[in-house]
């Protein structure tokens, strides 16, 4: 057998580190209030990062993990899903789940330990928050596979972190996606390290994206620092999904600028040089030179809107803190339709002692 079959995966940048393009932009820059509202977006989501790691390091939310760095692609990818689609996210996606109807009163109690935070109320089709390692693109597919049975025009768009990929169910997902045409984009989060495992060890493939190609799926891999670049990239894939031609694996090489999870100390296995020259990259700060050149923003207006940002989140935090909390039986109540036998003397006693009948 002498045949010889090639694959490709395509590079995508649009806006260089210093705010200047490095090639022609893609149309949707023509379209000022939508770069905008994705800066905005992105602004929001960084300062609420900040005061959610202040309340766990405080005792008033649980452990919680940092979006600092992936603020351009949760922005980009919120604005490119449309209503009806379907997000299954992982758990960095705050920027893009603000875009999609998540209140930050509802992050928080999620955050906080009250799953009522997963209980949606703008966009309740949405899948909660994945812990679980990759566990949700086996949901996602599951979701696909229904659009596709009822033949309607929807997406679902998955999001899954760089170790995720080295997992069964990323791998397996991929597989049925390309194998059932399904109506799925698999995009890839690639900050750099794996909790303390860093890309370079965590997997012998080049890049991410070429993962996808097992599957047979178009695979992509953008600056994940770059708005332009996810929001151009991740909208063709989901037209591409919704009009029947089946799924796709982006790859946003991006970094984690905090600790892994607040339980964590990133200190402890890269240096600071490593986290400076990341800090170079900065999608945030990247966007908003490219718009005050362009004359879309100022100073003035910054600052005006870091203070509205700071009164969305106190205000957030103030509904979040005053929230009554489910009494102790709710992890029961919510976890079997009919509660077995043998945990009903459990749920009785730990009803007593709620009500202050049983010490």
């Amino acid at each position: 057998m002498k045949e010889r079959y090639e694959f490709t995966v395509d590079g995508h940048t649009y806006l260089g580190a210093d705010g200047v393009p490095v090639r022609d932009l893609p149309a949707l820059a023509d379209d000022t209030e939508r770069v905008l509202a994705g800066y905005r977006n992105m602004v929001l989501a960084r300062t609420f990062d900040a005061k959610a790691i202040a309340l766990q390091r405080t005792g008033q939310c649980g452990t919680y993990p940092s979006v600092l760095g992936h603020e351009a692609i949760g922005s980009a990818v919120g604005q490119c899903m449309a209503a009806d689609d379907v997000l299954v996210p992982y758990y960095r996606d705050h920027a893009a789940q603000f875009l999609r109807g998540v209140t930050m009163t509802e992050f928080l109690l999620y955050w906080g330990g009250d799953e009522r935070g997963s209980n949606y109320r703008d966009c309740p089709e949405d899948l909660p928050v994945a812990v679980p390692v990759s566990t949700q693109c086996c949901h996602a597919v599951g979701v696909a596979s229904a659009f596709r049975v009822r033949g309607e025009r929807r997406a679902v768009l998955c999001s899954v972190g760089d170790g995720g990929t080295s997992k069964g169910d990323f791998l397996e997902s991929v597989n049925v996606a390309g194998a059932w045409q399904l109506p799925v984009v698999f995009v890839v989060q690639n900050n750099q390290w794996a909790i303390s495992t860093p890309a370079r060890i965590q997997s012998g493939s080049r890049t991410l994206a070429q993962k996808g190609i097992s599957g047979g799926l178009p695979s992509h891999r953008v600056d994940g620092q770059d708005y332009f670049a996810v929001s151009a990239v991740v909208a063709e894939a989901l037209e591409r999904a919704r009009t029947g031609k089946g799924a796709s694996v982006i790859e946003a090489v991006t970094y984690r600028y905090g600790d892994h999870t607040t339980a964590d100390d990133a200190t402890r296995y890269r240096s600071a040089d490593e986290l400076r020259r990341a800090w170079e990259q900065d999608g945030v700060k990247r966007l908003q030179t490219w718009l005050y050149r362009q004359g879309h923003w100022d100073e003035e207006r910054e600052q005006a809107w870091l203070a509205k940002c700071k009164q969305q989140v106190d205000g957030a935090v103030s509904d979040y803190l005053a929230t009554e909390p489910e009494p102790p039986t709710a992890m029961f109540d919510y976890l079997f339709e009919t509660l077995p036998a043998e945990l009903i003397p459990q749920y009785q006693r730990l009803q007593r002692k709620a009500e202050g009948g049983d010490r």
